[in-house]
């Protein structure tokens, strides 16, 4: 009895191990297609870093649509959260340093500008989706250069902070935060443009 009761419960341990294979399986292939396509950005360990923790999110295994467009939804995370850190920072220096003050608020007003530029990318690449391959290149063109325009808008605020006064430990952080930033869209954009050359030739079939 005890022999039977045994293998009774290997038998359900393998069946639902089985059951959860196919899954674990299509994650770990998931995977694999985020490291070898972080490989072509400047910054691969990054990628993998942020990108790994949406493989739930595939709904295929290898979508370049879908992981760039993971990859922009990331970059625009990682821009608000930074205009809440430096929103909050410029409302403590205003009521005490008003001329560190006023080079904390030129960066917010970049990264404000960064903000409504990857929103709009957003946006734009829904579009792309609903209208289909024969306005694609209206749209990837929207989204390649507000990307680029968001990434502009970080590196200068990180160049406006050159010879400022501010505390050494305040400015490290701060430019710790839109260095991370700007990285974040350097990868999403180069994601983007992978997508975007592999949806032209096969007109947008296979994206």
């Amino acid at each position: 009895m005890a022999q039977i009761s045994l293998l009774f419960l290997l038998l359900l341990v393998f069946s639902v191990a089985g059951a959860e294979y196919p899954n674990v399986r299509r994650r770990s292939r998931a995977r694999a297609f985020i490291e070898l396509q972080c490989q072509t950005t400047r910054y691969p360990e990054l990628c993998v870093s942020c990108l790994s923790k949406y493989i739930s999110n595939f709904t295929t295994t290898q979508s370049h649509q879908q992981l760039a467009h993971i990859a922009l939804r990331v970059s625009q995370a990682r821009a608000v959260s930074t205009r809440v850190f430096i929103t909050e920072l410029a409302k403590q220096f205003k009521q005490t340093k008003a001329r560190d003050y006023q080079a904390i608020k030129d960066c917010l007003d970049q990264i404000n500008d960064g903000v409504d530029q990857l929103t709009n990318c957003i946006k734009e690449t829904q579009n792309i989706t609903q209208y289909g391959q024969s306005e694609f290149p209206w749209h990837a063109s929207n989204v390649q250069t507000w990307m680029s325009a968001a990434q502009t808008d970080a590196s200068t605020c990180i160049d406006g902070f050159s010879g400022q006064a501010i505390g050494g430990k305040t400015k490290a952080l701060i430019k710790a935060k839109v260095l991370n930033l700007v990285q974040v869209t350097s990868i999403a954009l180069a994601l983007f443009n992978k997508f975007a050359a592999r949806y032209r030739p096969i007109n947008a079939t296979k994206p």
